[in-house]
């Protein structure tokens, strides 16, 4: 398996690349979303949050989609010894009809497969999504990890209605959005059969596209993964969710994001279990490696040595079944120094590094 990291929008830069390398990492996923988009700059310094209000502003960087952009991209991380074997996650701006079945779905999914053939054209093997209307929502942040690092977690479920104008935990029109708070005006909530045939069309629609440009579209685990967020459903926050959605459309570019933290948060069921039952179905795109402590609805992310999940033991199986996948911690608690953030990855891709030897 390769060691891998996670960059955001605004680390795409030869520092963050260089810092990436000289963590061990070989390949690299990029978000090309600009999660912080009109929220203060020092937001940008740990993950996302955000309270009812959502993340930042949709849209900022779609000109990074563009296929000269997508290749520029892939041939700066290059020159650092980096491949670019990801993006995660679509801008909202360009499918929200997709995830609520708006009047503009059918052009929003057009657009989606021309991103894919985009793709596939720079060399970028796959595309992890998280099809949710609600997005990542209820997180919270505080000293919980080790020593009072800082990290997220959760202290129950976020039923605040998603006011209109905001999909996916973000803005994509903003004064829709502003007057929908101003007067109360929410999305519908829908049923989870109706999600569930959106995300069905979506992926019939936009597979035939992926298996010709080869690009396998990943799907990411709810999270965190309870059954309803901010009065919306959620699709896969039970394991035995993922079959479903794997048994939609039989397709080798039919995958996972498999995030272990996000499963790990789910109650009453083994990790170990899990991870060998979708190792033998080779579903596996890439995997997202953090630590948790609780599960759902109340749960803290650990540095990568300090929860419930015993990552040695995932190690060993992952070489046991041959996966030869990108593996990387997508969340870690910042460190107390000059740069927690960074501290906090080089921690965790050490300890993983180590792992994999």
């Amino acid at each position: 398996m390769k060691a891998c990291f996670g960059l955001y929008a605004h680390q795409l830069n030869d520092r963050d690349f260089a810092f990436a390398r000289q963590c061990g990492a070989t390949q690299i996923v990029v978000h090309l979303v600009d999660y912080f988009h009109g929220l203060d700059d020092r937001k940008r310094e740990n993950q996302s949050v955000g309270g009812s209000s959502g993340w930042g502003y949709a849209g900022k960087n779609r000109h990074l989609w563009r296929p000269d952009e997508l290749k520029r991209l892939v041939t700066r991380a290059n020159a650092h010894g980096l491949e670019v074997v990801a993006i995660e996650n679509f801008d909202p701006m360009d499918w929200y009809d997709v995830l609520v079945a708006g009047p503009r779905r059918e052009e929003q999914l057009e657009k989606l497969r021309q991103i894919v053939r985009d793709v596939g054209e720079a060399g970028i093997p796959m595309i992890g999504y998280n099809f949710s209307i609600a997005g990542v929502a209820s997180r919270v942040s505080g000293c919980f990890a080790r020593g009072g690092a800082v990290s997220v977690g959760m202290d129950g479920v976020d039923q605040t209605p998603i006011p209109k104008g905001m999909v996916w935990n973000m803005v994509y029109d903003a004064e829709t959005a502003e007057t929908a708070l101003l007067e109360g005006e929410a999305e519908p909530t829908v049923s989870e059969e109706d999600l569930w045939s959106r995300l069905s069309y979506f992926l019939e629609t936009l597979l035939p596209t992926a298996e010709s440009a080869g690009v396998t579209l990943a799907a990411h685990p709810d999270d965190p993964p309870a059954s309803e967020v901010r009065r919306q459903p959620r699709l896969v926050w039970r394991p035995e969710l993922y079959d479903r959605l794997l048994d939609i459309h039989d397709s080798p570019n039919n995958k996972l994001e498999f995030c272990l933290g996000t499963l790990a948060e789910m109650p009453g069921h083994d990790i170990y279990q899990t991870l060998r039952h979708f190792l033998e179905r080779n579903a596996i795109g890439y995997i997202h490696l953090r630590n948790v402590q609780g599960t759902v609805p109340e749960y803290r992310e650990t540095f990568i040595d300090d929860g419930k999940i015993d990552v040695r033991r995932v190690v060993e199986i992952l070489k046991e079944y041959l996966y030869d996948g990108p593996i990387l911690p997508d969340h870690t608690p910042q460190m107390s120094c000059d740069a927690p953030w960074h501290a906090g990855m080089a921690y965790a891709m050490g300890y993983l590094n180590a792992l994999l030897l």
